[in-house]
């Protein structure tokens, strides 16, 4: 079961995470959503086309111009305070690796920490012990924050990815964050070549039985581009394709920017799965 704010989700249930980026320079969106009124219109849109989770970001992952723990917060702080205001039902998440931000976010009503770069701030698993948030572990491969990996290597790179949400994920429930609240990340592109993250993905249920739900970052990333040489643009089907073999291994929360495919591709895996009835059934019975 995993429970985030007052939500709870059954563990075949498919939970999609929309990402709303208050950056100027995100790889994806180029700061179409930076401002807030385009930001609240995607929330909106989003909501809509079945997104249970918004993940708010305020920082870029790759590397580029510096962005302080003082900017991150003005660009999200607010905007968190705002999206809690006008969608009081919406479970709000926030990309941060810094535990002053993550503070002020669940000052202002966020309900998940997502640590994208592996617990390079230890603090920021405390945060989420003391104000009853949840908190996503991942595996970035000792990586520092928005850099790129470069000649990485593994003896096993599911047995690394194990091994260190595994530890993350029992760190934070002994400083106090809900068992049932804590998600790991295999951490796609993160620390990780395209081989790399192809593996993780094909051995995803590995993840999943250890118990703990598991979130996946998909999105137009560059494993897909590479795999299929395609630039950025045009990268849907291949993250559509990673996302129907993700929720037949069993993955349960998809971040992405395409939120009504991605919940037509997670309807059609339930359904086949045996998960969830089909939405209509009338052929061959009249």
């Amino acid at each position: 079961m995993l429970r985030l704010g007052r939500r709870e989700f059954g563990t075949h249930e498919p939970v999609i995470m929309a990402i709303v980026n208050r950056t100027p320079d995100s790889f994806y969106d180029q700061g179409a959503t930076f401002r807030d009124e385009p930001a609240l219109a995607r929330v909106e849109q989003a909501v809509a086309e079945g997104a249970a989770i918004i993940d708010i970001g305020g920082v870029k992952a790759g590397p580029g111009e510096e962005v302080t723990a003082e900017e991150e917060a003005r660009r999200t702080v607010g905007f968190v305070a705002e999206v809690r205001r006008r969608f009081p039902e919406v479970l709000i998440s926030v990309d941060t690796w810094r535990h002053e931000v993550g503070e002020a976010v669940c000052e202002a009503g966020a309900d998940l920490l997502n640590d994208a770069w592996g617990g390079v701030d230890p603090r920021l698993a405390e945060v989420a012990a003391r104000y009853g948030v949840g908190l996503v572990c991942t595996h970035a491969g000792g990586a520092q924050p928005r850099t790129r990996p470069h000649r990485v290597t593994y003896d096993d790179v599911m047995a690394d990815i194990l091994k260190v949400t595994l530890g993350l994920a029992e760190r934070a429930a002994a400083l106090g964050v809900p068992r049932e609240s804590i998600l790991i990340d295999p951490g796609h592109d993160f620390g990780k070549n395209t081989r790399h993250s192809l593996e993780a993905t094909r051995r995803l249920d590995e993840m999943v039985a250890t118990g703990w739900p598991v979130l996946v970052s998909l999105s137009n990333k560059d494993f897909v581009g590479e795999t299929l040489e395609k630039p950025v643009k045009e990268r849907v089907l291949g993250t559509l394709a990673t996302t129907a073999v993700s929720a037949w291994l069993g993955a349960q929360v998809y971040r992405v920017h395409e939120v009504a495919e991605t919940r037509q591709v997670l309807d059609m895996v339930a359904s086949i799965a045996g998960h969830r009835p089909p939405a209509a059934a009338r052929r061959g019975l009249a």
